[in-house]
């Protein structure tokens, strides 16, 4: 390593630290906590890697204001089959019906969890009573759907603390700021069984190797594909800086499969360079819906129910139109497919037509004292990401609700469209391939929340992280001993983990520069509409940067290092991104997926890919290959349905 005298930590660079578990589980965000307090309590021991600090870390580490799906709490109006049936047709089968219905069908039994852990699920204080979004039997509050009451708000602020707590607590091994970045095969063989993982230390570069029976990926979705600004890199994207799909990378080059990864959507929350803080502006969606709009000259403008029938008070906004059995924020779910989509503000070009006039303005003053308290005092409080940067600092700087409005930034309707090149993995994106144990097509090797296809948000990323975690401690149960690293795979990772330590400080790339050239190159080669002949073009230049560019990167010091891996991973993911557009031939507007070279054949179902070697291996699979959901999901669960049982008895 150069020499650096400003670095503050001890150098570890070329010491290997060895450890070993039945369980490893790669990554600690909400699903990797839950992962790792699933396998203890099986009995298997346990060791976590994590990227951050884990009792703040991940995509939720620092909070959240609503559960979405806990169709089996005490006050629910709908099943786990309803919501799942309505995710599918949805999205016309471009969904996990597997991870779904795991989080529609356990995901209240997650709350209780990390309410014994000491996160806060119910308004103890009493400070909403008498709310119409209050049960006051459970002190659950509600959102979105008044009637049926299926999302909870939660104080998600308090989860990741308790959840630490917790896995210190079983004896979980904790190992926070260790970056992971291989799998280990056995034999070091592409596609065999997984029996451990490589790491390096974020602070010091000490280099680990980690032995398991079984491993769990619950790391982050990819980011920073398309969207990267070395100006404003805080502002890239919505997640935090450092949940860039390693996982997605290293499963890659292991041999593991990936469904949906040509899927992309245009940036819904930040657009690098002219993003704000998400939440941060006001809107009717998710954290603030459905709060009261105003356009400039403070004229209020109207809602309307899923038929497109004005709404004439705030409450009706939360509850279903005659007819319809429920909705979920904005009604999206249930009969989504109908001409309006509400409870929701009229369609622009119809509010151009009636007089309101841009920009517009969310004003909390018109709502009722319990709404306008819940949206600004709890909610963007709760949020990830919203606590001190909107909450603290708006209040602190003298924002006011009962007085003060603010403006709408976003889409469509409101004020400002996104570019087709400022695109992200968001809104069910690709990810790993799954079974009914969420094991992927290597043995032994298990994953739960964001790393999944067609993820989801924080009640998601928590169920299916249980779940893996129990699949595979079950599966570690079962297998006799701990299978050595291959030797040779584990010196090859370490010799390139550890390259652009030695690179020219002068002449040598750094991880801004190659991760902007990415992100350039796959707005040009990868943008909203696709041809061969463009996406072949980025995968030979991708290729290129490999070659060429990869082995002159520099790195002083192990941060600079870790943001260096980051990017190699970024350039990984890239480039399963365009091997997967160029598997699917044609147009698919579930998958906003546009081809200009459209085959005009029968559209494919689930493309999944892979690699093997210098190969790239694609097959088709059913859309409806989970089979019947609440069947197969019994058929699979039968110790955990007695454990729910006994636990009822008692």
């Amino acid at each position: 390593m150069a020499n650096n005298n400003s670095w503050p930590y001890q150098s570890d660079i070329g010491k290997t630290t060895h450890m070993e578990a039945d369980v490893l589980v790669l990554g600690g965000g909400i699903a990797g906590c839950m992962a790792a307090i699933a396998a203890a309590r099986k009995g298997q021991s346990v060791i976590l890697v994590e990227k951050g600090a884990t009792k703040r870390s991940g995509a939720g580490g620092s909070g959240c204001d609503h559960w979405e799906s806990a169709a089996t709490n005490p006050c629910s109006g709908v099943t786990p089959e309803d919501l799942v049936d309505a995710m599918l047709d949805d999205n016309d089968g471009y969904n996990n019906a597997i991870s779904h219905y795991i989080e529609c069908r356990e995901g209240w039994d997650r709350l209780l969890d990390i309410e014994k852990m000491g996160g806060k699920i119910r308004d103890t204080e009493d400070e909403f009573k008498g709310a119409d979004f209050r049960d006051e039997k459970t002190k659950l509050m509600f959102a979105y759907d008044y009637k049926n009451k299926f999302t909870i708000r939660i104080w998600g602020t308090t989860f990741k603390p308790a959840m630490e707590k917790e896995l210190k607590r079983l004896g979980v091994k904790i190992v926070d700021r260790c970056m992971v970045t291989s799998l280990l095969t056995e034999g070091g063989k592409n596609g065999a069984k997984c029996i451990g993982a490589t790491g390096i230390h974020t602070r010091t570069g000490e280099f680990y190797v980690f032995s398991g029976k079984s491993s769990i990926i619950t790391m982050s979705r990819p980011a920073r594909i398309w969207l990267f600004s070395s100006a404003h890199p805080g502002l890239c994207e919505f997640r935090p800086m450092t949940t860039i799909g390693d996982g997605h990378a290293m499963g890659w080059r292991a041999g593991a499969e990936f469904n949906m990864m040509e899927k992309s959507v245009r940036a819904e929350f930040s657009s690098a360079g002219r993003s704000f803080p998400p939440y941060s502006a006001g809107n009717n969606h998710n954290t603030w819906f459905p709060a009261s709009l105003v356009d400039a000259e403070g004229k209020e403008i109207p809602y309307a129910d899923r038929d497109g029938n004005i709404l004439k008070d705030v409450k009706s906004r939360f509850m279903p139109a005659d007819g319809q059995h429920y909705f979920m924020k904005g009604g999206n779910i249930e009969q989504a497919k109908y001409e309006y989509e509400g409870p929701e503000t009229l369609p622009y070009d119809k509010l151009k037509d009636m007089g309101y006039k841009l920009p517009f303005y969310a004003d909390l003053s018109l709502m009722p004292e319990m709404e306008r308290k819940v949206i600004w005092g709890m909610m963007v409080g709760q949020e990830g990401k919203t606590n001190v940067p909107v909450y603290k600092n708006f209040t602190e700087a003298g924002f006011d609700p009962e007085k003060h409005v603010l403006q709408c930034y976003g889409v469509g309707w409101t004020s400002a469209e996104f570019l087709p090149q400022e695109r992200q993995l968001f809104g069910l994106p690709g990810g790993f391939m799954n079974d009914w144990n969420l094991m992927t097509n290597i043995e032994g090797l298990f994953v739960g929340g964001d790393s999944l296809y067609a993820s989801n948000c924080f009640g998601h990323a928590a169920a299916t992280g249980y779940y893996a975690g129990r699949k595979a401690a079950d599966y570690a149960a079962k297998e006799p001993v701990l299978i050595p690293p291959h030797q040779p795979q584990v010196d090859r990772e370490m010799e390139r983990v550890y390259a652009p330590l030695s690179g020219d400080p002068v002449q040598g790339t750094s991880w801004k520069e190659l991760n902007e050239a990415i992100a350039k190159a796959m707005q040009n080669y990868c943008g909203e509409i696709k041809r061969d002949e463009l996406l072949q073009s980025g995968v030979e230049l991708l290729e290129r940067y490999e070659r060429e560019i990869v082995p002159n990167t520099y790195a002083a010091n192990p941060h600079e290092l870790v943001r260096l891996l980051e990017v190699f991973d970024i350039l990984t993911v890239s480039q399963i991104i365009l091997h997967s557009c160029l598997a699917r031939h044609q147009s698919c507007e579930k998958l906003e997926f546009y081809r200009s070279d459209d085959d005009g054949k029968e559209m494919a179902p689930f493309i999944v890919v892979r690699q093997d070697g210098e190969k790239v291996i694609t097959r088709e699979v059913p859309l409806d290959y989970a089979g019947k959901i609440k069947e197969n999901y019994e058929i699979y669960n039968q110790d955990y349905i007695a454990e729910l049982g006994k636990g009822a008895e008692v």
